[in-house]
Formats: C-alpha cells, structure tokens, sequence
C-alpha cells in the first residue's frame, strides 16, 4: 500500500485529522483505568480495520502502522503498540507463527497448537512492534468466505479441488493463501493434499457448503492432476501466443526493411507456432472433456444418493409407493391453487390514457350527446333521430378506448377527476338514450 494514499483515506474518514489539538490527545500514551483510554483505543482499533478493509488487505506490518500510517510531521502515535497488544489479547489479531501449518500433518499441526500457546504467554506491547506481520482475524474470516463464493460460481458440487498456485492467486499471494488455508483448516472447511507425478503437484480441497470438507479420495487426487494439466496446457498456449505474436511484428519489420529471407524464416516460425498451438489446444479439449465428465458423475452419484436415502426412509417408515404419489398430487394441487391465488392478487392492468385525456373526451361525449338531445327535441325526428343519438354515443365511447371488459374500468372512470355536475348532467342523457 502507498502511504500517500493510506493518509489520504485517513483524512477522508477523519476530518478532524490535522487538528492540532485532538491529534495531540490522540497521539499520547494510554494512562488511568479502562474507561479513560477506552474510546482512545476504539477510535485506533476502528480506523486500522478500515484501512486495511479499503484497501483489500487483512495481513498488516506494526512497524508500517506505526511510522508510515500514522506519521504526522515525524510524529507517531505513542500508542499504538498498547492498541496492537489489546487487540492481540482479545483475538482480534493474530501472529502468523501463531496459525496452525495447513501443510503439515496432525501431530504436527498439534505441536503448532503448544508452542504458540507458549509463546502467547510472552507477548508484550514493546515486542508485538517486532512482529513483521499481523493477522486481522474479522478481514481474515471476510477474505475466506469471499473464496469460497469465488469458488462455488465456477463449481457445482458440495466440493472442489483447485491447485495450490491458484488457491494462493485467489487469496492474494503466497502468505494470504497460508493464513486462508489455515483457518479454513481449523474450521475443517479445507484441506491440503499432495501428489507425485514425475513432480510434486499440491492443491486444496474445498467445501462449498456448510458441512465439513471430505477426506481425500483417489478421485481427488486424480482431479488434481487433470486441472494440475489443464494449467500447465494454458499456460503453454499463452506461451505460444507470445511467441506467434513477436515472430509476427518480426516478420512485418523485416518486410519493411526489405530483408525477405529474414522475413520468411519469421513466417516459418509462425506456422509452426500455429501447429504447436492446435496440439497443444487439442490435449487441452481432451482435459476439459474429461473433467467434465467427472464433475457430471459426481452430480449424478449425489442424486442417486438423495434416491437411496428416499427410499430408504420409505422403507424404514412403511410408506407405500401410493402414499407418496398421493402426496406429490396434493402437492402440485397446492402449487396451483397458490398460482391461481397469486394470479388473482395481481394488481390490475393500469389504462394507457391518462386522468386529463379522459376528461377531454368525456368533454367531447357530452358536446355529442347535448346535439343529440337537441334533435331528439323535435318532433319530426321520430325514430331515426333517436337511432342517429345511439350511434353518436356508440362512436363516442369507441373514441374513449374503453373495453367493456376491461379490468378496473369503473374504478378509472370514477377516478377521472370530473366536477359533479357534469356526472350528473350526463346521467339522464344516458338514460334518455
């Protein structure tokens, strides 16, 4: 991390950063009972944890903290080295040389467990300044879980094997891999394995579910070697596109300098990069292929064990194979029903008009009816003018757009806005007609 920027985000989460005064209440050492440096030490706590958290980090050095994080003009917090060992004590950071080996065996990972509990007794606030690295044991937690969702977006199973280059890659380096896997070895959510395949090959089994992770099959073991293959493969067709890529530019410059024989010995070179590169792709399909049919397996193997536990609860609790086709009917009836519920509960469609376009044309109805009644005044017009008024009024609700079956009609058009009387008026023509 720059300090520049680790000072600039301080000043953004601390307004009051470069105010003299509280910087020096701030920067003294703690004195008094509990309750006097008590808000001190949660201010310090809370903006290291920040700091690292922006900047995606849970492994922190004390002497950076202290003369780098912190410096105001040569100036460093006198205690900061209390904060440190407050929070070593209660767990809320830890020392590297404290985490069990994820490597190593049990009893080895037991005597691990000893001599940290020993060396834990030692501790002080002018030696954990010593320390070359702390661990934050909440960004910790955080970094594992984001691992093992990462993971479980590219697996579908309870599990998975990755290699331990790429574990270490995920985790952010080779130090944040080893503080992973070790907590996720304690929570028995991973595990290291190994295997010799003319060279050492590691990787890490991981559970992506809430239970434990398995013990280690041959069929791990395997899959490791196959992805192991499957790395190396791209890795090679990286290799190769480098190499096809310079050869390319090469052969374009010496085109261009006039230099053909050069030119030619650079096209040889890419046309047996492009060989190299088929091969090569054609072993890593093959790869592919096969692990996913073993991922397919895998999948296939858990649901004929959910079957087999089925079936075997059926046959412990003495249900008939009628007793349980009745309860998949209930069973569908009931999503029916509650879809024919949710269906009915659906608001209803709203019209495309709005609130001023249906007064205009109600103003427009009544302008049509009020020259209807007009004619249905004389006496002459007999039956065909009342005939020419139904039809005047027919056309203007066509001119309205309002089904007769549209939903929520009526409530749309007492909803209109119209003044009283204009209803009223309107309702002994319609009557009339």
């Amino acid at each position: 991390m720059d300090s520049k920027s680790v000072k600039e985000f301080i000043r953004k989460e601390v307004p009051d950063w470069d105010d003299e005064l509280i910087a020096t209440a701030r920067f003294k050492a703690f004195s008094g009972q509990k309750s006097d440096w008590e808000p001190k030490f949660q201010f310090w706590k809370n903006l290291i944890v920040k700091i690292a958290r922006h900047f995606g980090v849970f492994i922190i050095s004390p002497p950076q903290v202290k003369n780098e994080w912190f410096n105001r003009g040569g100036l460093t917090p006198l205690c900061i080295d209390h904060v440190l060992f407050i929070m070593y004590n209660e767990g809320e950071i830890t020392r590297i040389s404290d985490m069990v080996g994820p490597y190593s065996g049990r009893i080895t990972q037991l005597f691990y467990k000893v001599k940290s509990l020993m060396n834990r007794s030692t501790m002080s606030p002018e030696s954990i300044l010593l320390e070359d690295c702390l661990i934050l044991t909440t960004l910790l937690k955080e970094k594992a879980d984001e691992v093992i969702k990462c993971l479980s977006e590219s697996h579908w199973n309870s599990h998975c094997v990755v290699t331990r280059n790429k574990f270490e890659s995920m985790c952010g380096g080779q130090q944040e891999g080893y503080a992973v896997l070790s907590y996720l070895s304690g929570c028995r959510k991973g595990q290291y394995l190994s295997t010799n395949k003319k060279e050492l090959i590691e990787g890490i089994k991981v559970s992506l579910s809430s239970a434990v992770v398995s013990g280690v099959s041959s069929l791990d073991f395997d899959t490791l070697h196959l992805i192991w293959t499957q790395e190396k493969l791209q890795q090679q067709l990286d290799v190769i596109d480098r190499r096809w890529e310079m050869s390319r530019q090469a052969a374009l410059a010496s085109l261009k300098s006039g230099n053909k024989k050069l030119a030619l010995r650079h096209a040889k070179e890419m046309k047996l990069g492009t060989e190299n590169r088929e091969k090569c792709n054609s072993l890593l399909n093959r790869v592919e292929e096969v692990l996913s049919v073993i991922a397919n397996v895998e999948s296939t193997k858990q649901v004929t064990g959910a079957i087999q536990i089925g079936a075997r609860v059926i046959k412990e609790n003495k249900i008939s194979i009628e007793e349980v086709q009745l309860c998949l009917e209930e069973l569908d009836e009931s999503i029916d029903s509650q879809k024919q519920v949710e269906k009915a509960l659906e608001p209803a469609p709203s019209l495309d008009m709005e609130d001023e376009d249906i007064e205009e044309e109600f103003r427009k109805l009544e302008l049509e009816i009020g020259s209807g009644n007009l004619k249905d005044l004389n006496p002459e017009a007999g039956v065909s003018d009342s005939e020419g008024t139904d039809q005047s009024l027919a056309d203007a609700l066509l001119n309205l757009k309002l089904a007769d079956d549209a939903p929520g009609s009526g409530s749309a058009i007492q909803n209109s806005g119209l003044p009283a009387k204009n209803k009223e008026s309107n309702s002994p023509m319609l009557e009339a007609a």
